[in-house]
């Protein structure tokens, strides 16, 4: 049976429930806020299909093959000026539906907890549109869900991390009504700290949290910001990776999980069908799509799935890249975050255990001075009409892109 010893050995992509034929396993929350597999042994029968599952234990090797790069944005304002970066997913999405078939992906549910749902509704897509920066709750009963659609003859689009996605496929197999879609994954940060910080916010808000946005566009694309809705007002707030506690504390490295310390799924071939993942210097590629209101780059990796784009790219503005060219500038393609230090971050989440939202954030995260100086000179720029130059000239200095 698979048992967790070393906690950077699971991405918790819910594989091993997913197959287990007895459903002896389920993933239970640590005290960090991530998901484990816990096994009955009273009902398990010692198999090994959950071993022989696991896409880290049974790790698939890069292989090189044909692949196609996009860059794209959706013609469809609303659905761009939603989506996190250029509207891709919902263009597919809506074609599998159009097929009778249905949709997976990530949502924030009105608990702002973040799971794995399925749609077979086009008016509920908006629900997949915007990142998530907490890491999804997908479970084993909602793969084996994706496998008996599939098996039953319908097209079934999955969405998630690379994770995510080698876990799947694991169960599925590279069937022809499974498409894929991974998005280049940074990290995923713990739940129970994202609880932290709605707890934090409340507080300072002194009203409850309806609605988050992890990246909308009130200032533009290239400065996206998290949003936040109060019962009490229409969602004013909007703050940036400089000044927002969430996002400092998502970029400092210190809240996520074990494994994505030592990601075992960064690489630039994948076994998914298509891959995702933001194109905030589109400048370099084309003056066009340059319009700061988002661009998608789009990695293909399969025959079906340049197939499906090739019927669903008139819904685009979009030009060809090289794929090695697109990739040329993602780190989070090819390397881990960095690791902090041990000592440091079991404080923190020791702290986390014991403290309010408010305490922990205020100790950790504090709006220093620091912050508002930096939340100033951003926002001025942007009023100024200077913020895409002096981004530039940043990225060109640091090559941070």
């Amino acid at each position: 049976m698979i048992k967790i010893i070393d906690k950077s050995k699971c991405s918790g992509c819910s594989a091993c429930a997913g197959i287990c034929p007895r459903n002896s396993i389920s993933m239970k929350t640590d005290g960090e806020g991530f998901v484990y597999p816990n096994v009955n042994q009273d009902t398990c029968i010692d198999c090994g299909a959950c071993d022989k599952i696991c896409p880290i234990i049974n790790a698939v090797p890069e292989n090189k093959t044909n692949q196609w790069g996009f860059i794209i944005q959706n013609k469809d304002l609303q659905v761009l000026r939603e989506s996190t970066a250029g509207g891709f997913y919902t263009a597919i999405a809506e074609y599998v539906i159009e097929k009778n078939g249905i949709v997976y992906g990530a949502e924030i549910s009105n608990t702002l907890e973040v799971h794995h749902i399925s749609i077979e509704n086009k008016n509920d897509l908006w629900k997949f549109r915007n990142s998530k920066y907490v890491q999804s709750f997908i479970g084993g009963e909602l793969l084996k869900d994706v496998k008996r659609n599939v098996c039953s003859g319908r097209l079934v689009l999955f969405s998630g991390t690379p994770c995510q996605i080698e876990g799947l496929i694991k169960i599925v197999g590279n069937h022809k009504n499974l498409l894929t879609v991974d998005v280049v994954c940074r990290a995923t940060p713990s739940p129970l700290m994202f609880r932290k910080y709605i707890e934090y916010q409340e507080k300072i808000q002194n009203s409850r949290i309806k609605q988050v946005i992890f990246r909308d566009k009130f200032y533009g694309y290239k400065y996206s910001t998290l949003n936040l809705t109060t019962e009490n007002n229409n969602g004013n707030y909007h703050c940036g990776v400089e000044s927002d506690p969430w996002l400092r504390a998502f970029f400092s490295n210190k809240i996520n999980r074990p494994a994505c310390y030592e990601c075992h799924f960064r690489k630039q071939y994948r076994i998914s069908d298509f891959t995702i993942w933001d194109c905030f210097q589109v400048g370099r590629y084309s003056k066009k799509l340059d319009n700061d209101k988002g661009a998608t780059r789009l990695l293909i990796h399969s025959e079906q799935g340049y197939h499906i784009f090739d019927q669903i790219k008139f819904k685009f503005n979009y030009i060809s890249v090289s794929p090695d060219k697109l990739v040329k500038t993602t780190k989070e393609m090819f390397c881990s975050i960095e690791k902090p230090n041990r000592t440091i971050r079991d404080k923190l989440f020791k702290d986390a255990n014991q403290m309010n939202g408010y305490e922990f954030f205020e100790k950790y995260f504090p709006e220093t001075i620091s912050v508002k100086i930096k939340r100033f000179i951003r926002i001025l720029s942007l009023k100024l009409g200077v913020y895409a130059t002096l981004k530039k000239i940043y990225v060109k200095i640091t090559k941070k892109y």
